[in-house]
């Protein structure tokens, strides 16, 4: 890659891909070829895995926040057709945990909002930590077994779930996707003991199938 791009397009085709610009528009702006774009992407994610796997272990963080951004990969789920392959196209989430204190990220997962993904993510983050920690998720299901699995009785896990009001067709394109206005919280105890007050009694949410 060294011997075809120089250090300072190498730096800009990075940063338009931090930035969100897609593989297309970056070709345009560089003239460097969306195949060559793609390789250099993952040449540098493979790079940062592995210094992700290098530094982020044995870590003394103790109060994590467990949550999934959604993309999608080619369409969405609602535009899949019979014979599209749901393992290759339509919704992806990247779940992703944020210590509270430092705002680090230890750990995170591409992949479906799944048992397989959920399981693979929390079982990561387990193996990453020094001691016990406290755990805050969304309603997902999911991980109610996976960190039953990963961290047994050693951990002090909350669900945080929100409700929502219905979405309004807006009448503004600017406000198209907004995110309806939440009209509830409640939070749940599921194991141990979180250390946040108004927490609801110990409830076990119906496990996913």
């Amino acid at each position: 890659m060294s011997n075809t791009l120089s250090t300072d397009k190498q730096i800009a085709i990075i940063a338009a891909l931090a930035e969100g610009s897609s593989i297309r528009g970056i070709e345009r702006m560089t003239g460097v070829h969306r195949d060559t774009i793609m390789r250099l992407g993952v040449k540098i994610g493979k790079g940062c895995m592995n210094i992700l796997n290098e530094k982020m272990v044995d870590l003394p963080c103790d109060d994590l926040q467990l949550d999934e951004i959604w993309g999608f990969v080619g369409k969405k789920n609602k535009h899949l057709k019979a014979d599209d392959d749901e393992t290759q196209l339509g919704d992806v989430w990247t779940f992703c945990a944020v210590d509270r204190q430092t705002k680090a990220v230890p750990c995170f997962k591409v992949g479906k909002r799944d048992t397989a993904t959920t399981n693979a993510f929390v079982g990561d983050l387990a193996s990453r930590l020094r001691g016990r920690a406290q755990l805050s998720t969304d309603g997902l299901k999911t991980y109610i077994d996976a960190i039953d699995k990963s961290f047994g009785t050693e951990v002090d896990y909350g669900m945080i779930v929100k409700s929502y009001g219905t979405v309004e067709e807006s009448k503004s394109p600017a406000h198209r996707y907004s995110q309806p206005e939440v009209t509830d919280i409640k939070k749940y105890v599921v194991m141990g003991a979180p250390s946040v007050f108004h927490w609801l009694p110990v409830v076990r949410p119906a496990r996913a199938e």
